[in-house]
Formats: C-alpha cells, structure tokens, sequence
C-alpha cells in the first residue's frame, strides 16, 4: 500500500530505507486492532478501511473506498460500520497502549475540546442546530468532543465521545432510529470531557496537564473533579465565570478591568506557523484549595497587536509552579485544532456517510488509528524536542523582564 505522497505527514526527505520501514509500521498496528474482529470477513474489512483512510484517495467516503480497495460496491463498508460484530470502545482502548509506547511523555498534556461535522437532514444521531467553531457558525451538524494527547513529540486523537442535545435525549423514539442505547441520556460537553479524561487516568495515560478552552474552564464541576484528583491544569475561563479571591467570589470580568499596568512579562505560548507566539503574560493568586502543597492562580494572557484583548485562565498546580511551565500549558490548546484539521484532511476524520449511533463511533475510531499511525511515523523520524521546562516560582523573575500593559477585557 502507497501512503500519500503529496500530504503525507512524514517528513518528504525520508531515505529508501526509511520508506521500507512504512510496512514494518503498518503490520505494528495490524497487530494492535486486528484480534478486535473475531470473524476473519470482518478483519479483512476493517484493515482494508484503514488502508483506505491512509490512501491518496481524496474523499473517504463509502463508494470511494470500496473503489480504493478493489469492491464494486459500498454494501461491505456498510456492513462494516453498521451489522458486523466488533466494539468500537474496545479498539478505543487499545489505542491508549499504542500511544503510550511511542509518545509517553511526563509531562504530556490532555486537551479537551469538540468539532463539528457538517450534516444534512435530521437523521443522523445527534444532528441538530447547533454552533459549530468548525464553521464559526449556527449549523446543522453533529458535534464530537475529544481528548488528545499533546507532548513535545507529536499529538494525536486519544478519545471521542458525540454529543447528544437535549432534543434528542428528551425523544426516546428518535434515539432509537439512530441506534443511540438507551440508557444513553444528556450529558454537557464537559460531563463528556470528564469522562473522557477519567478514562484516560484510570488507565494510567501518563500526563501531567489538562487544558481546554472557555467551554470546559467556564464548568466548576469539572474544575473541582480536576482538583480532588489531582490534576494540574489551565482551563480558559470567560469573562462571566466567578473565582474565589480575597475571601470572596469575584467576577473575572471586572478583575481583569482592574489589572495593574506593572507586573506583566512576555513569554512566547510556543511555536506556531509563523514561529512564537509571543504575548504579554501575569497572574494573580486566588484561594488556595483544599489539597495540600497545592495553589490556584488567575492567569491573564495579552495580546501585543490587540492590547484590550485579555484571555484569562484557572491554573491549579503544585506549589512552586512556574509562570514559564503555565504559559507552555496553555499554548499547548492549539494543538488539538491542529488534530482536527489533520485527522479531516488526512484520514477522512469528517468524510463518514453514515446516520446511525454505532457507525459514527466506528468510523471516528478507525480514523483515529490511522492517524495515530501516520503521527507515529512522523514523530519515529524527528529529531527529540526539548520537553515542558520545569522552573521554580521563585526564579522566574531572573529570567523574564517586565513589560508595561494597557487594560482590556476578552474570554479566548
């Protein structure tokens, strides 16, 4: 099997042998999901799908990957996604080991965030008028939250879960048209998320940071979930959100309006398409918890082209965190967009046909493994990246120089 030529995620350069190594690659994780499928029909199909959404074809859709793999019809893909016997949760979990393998990293993070996938009609589970950030709009589509895992090496899709609205949960009738189980009821994106990441570190993912946008940081059930276990993380908050600060709660939003124009430092959130991404960065410390050794702060995050523009972020971490650390965590967020624009443009992640409840998990999940494969590939042939710094409170202001700042108000 050819992987792409022109968009292939593996550097262009590769050496002959480099090549050659693709099928020991390849044969690695037949290995992983292959004893998944108990019928030999099933097997064949499943790893032919896999090699579809690794193909140059350029949608993935069910007639174009039966053409890639030599069906004249779509009727096996179909059976594979909807009648054939194999658990799509199963193959989830086998996924987690095969990351861990080849990305584990201590300080790793988990991002927490959700796409939309464009659909029409009102069939496919979970569809719905609903805003999308794919496409920064109110639109019909079916929206999936996912978890992924960031190191300096590499990231990619480790767990999904599609959100179903209340207008779903609520129509029993419907859910059960779409193949949704029933014991299936509403859950928040956030609820989802935490599931997700409960997954995760119950299966000893190893990772030192959770971060996510206004969406899940705006959510204090799973701050304090996060907290009682825990889990260091940055979330980003909105304006609305309350903290606890100087023995009360307080808005964020008129906090941020009474920030000092003294006391900010200009750190870069990591290297983006144009190289750092610099901003001016200060925090302020709210109530400490209940867990010993343990703080919270009010992170704020200014934007040098856009002064008023302020983001502001929940930070619960050890005692003696790093501005330097919180500020790496907090650019780590982008890379989750980054999964999703990959995983859609390269293995077909948004290209599925399919209506019903169990086909969406099927296909998610196979495209996941497909482009865990083609990250793993990439990162097997980089040179190492230099992890998460680790620096103590008390040297930061050494090694930072202080800028002064205007005010300004923003939630992302």
């Amino acid at each position: 099997m050819e992987l792409r030529q022109a968009r292939c995620t593996a550097p262009p350069d590769l050496r002959l042998e480099t090549v050659r190594e693709w099928t020991l690659w390849l044969t690695a994780v037949e290995r992983h999901i292959l004893p998944r499928f108990p019928r030999r029909e099933a097997r064949r199909r499943a790893w032919a799908y896999i090699r579809g959404l690794l193909s140059p074809v350029e949608r993935k859709n069910g007639w174009q990957l039966a053409e890639v793999n030599g069906d004249a019809t779509p009727y096996g893909v179909q059976h594979l996604l909807g009648r054939a016997q194999w658990d799509a949760d199963a193959l989830r979990d086998d996924l987690r080991p095969y990351v861990v393998e080849h990305l584990e990293a201590p300080q790793a993070v988990l991002v927490v965030d959700e796409t939309g996938f464009l659909k029409k009609g009102q069939h496919s589970a979970g569809v719905a008028r609903q805003y999308s950030g794919t496409a920064g709009r109110v639109e019909n589509c079916q929206i999936g939250v996912f978890v992924t895992y960031t190191t300096p090496q590499g990231h990619l899709l480790l767990d999904r879960e599609l959100y179903l609205p209340q207008e779903w949960t609520n129509d029993a009738t419907r859910c059960k048209g779409a193949g949704i189980p029933a014991e299936r009821l509403f859950a928040t994106k956030p609820q989802l998320a935490q599931q997700m990441l409960k997954r995760a570190f119950d299966q000893g993912v190893p990772a030192a940071w959770v971060t996510g946008d206004c969406v899940y940081g705006d959510n204090r059930s799973l701050r304090l979930w996060l907290e009682e276990h825990r889990h260091a993380h940055v979330l980003a908050v909105s304006g609305k959100e309350y903290v606890w600060r100087a023995g009360r709660q307080q808005q964020v939003k008129p906090i941020l309006a009474a920030l000092a124009a003294e006391g900010w430092w200009r750190l870069s959130a990591g290297d983006g398409a144009k190289g750092p991404r610099w901003y001016d960065w200060t925090w302020l410390p709210l109530a400490a918890p209940l867990q010993p050794r343990w703080r919270r702060w009010l992170l704020v995050r200014r934007s040098l082209s856009a002064p008023t523009e302020l983001t502001a972020y929940v930070v619960f971490a050890p005692h003696g965190t790093g501005l330097e650390t919180v500020v790496q965590v907090a650019g780590s967020r982008w890379t989750v967009e980054q999964c999703f624009e990959e995983a859609k443009g390269e293995v077909g992640l948004d290209q599925y046909e399919v209506r019903g409840w169990t086909g969406w998990y099927r296909h998610i999940t196979l495209a996941m493994w497909a482009y865990a494969l083609l990250t793993v590939l990439r990162v097997a042939h980089l040179p190492a990246a230099p992890p998460l710094k680790k620096i103590s409170q008390g040297s930061r202001r050494s090694s930072l120089t202080a800028f002064k700042t205007s005010r300004g108000l923003g939630c992302r």
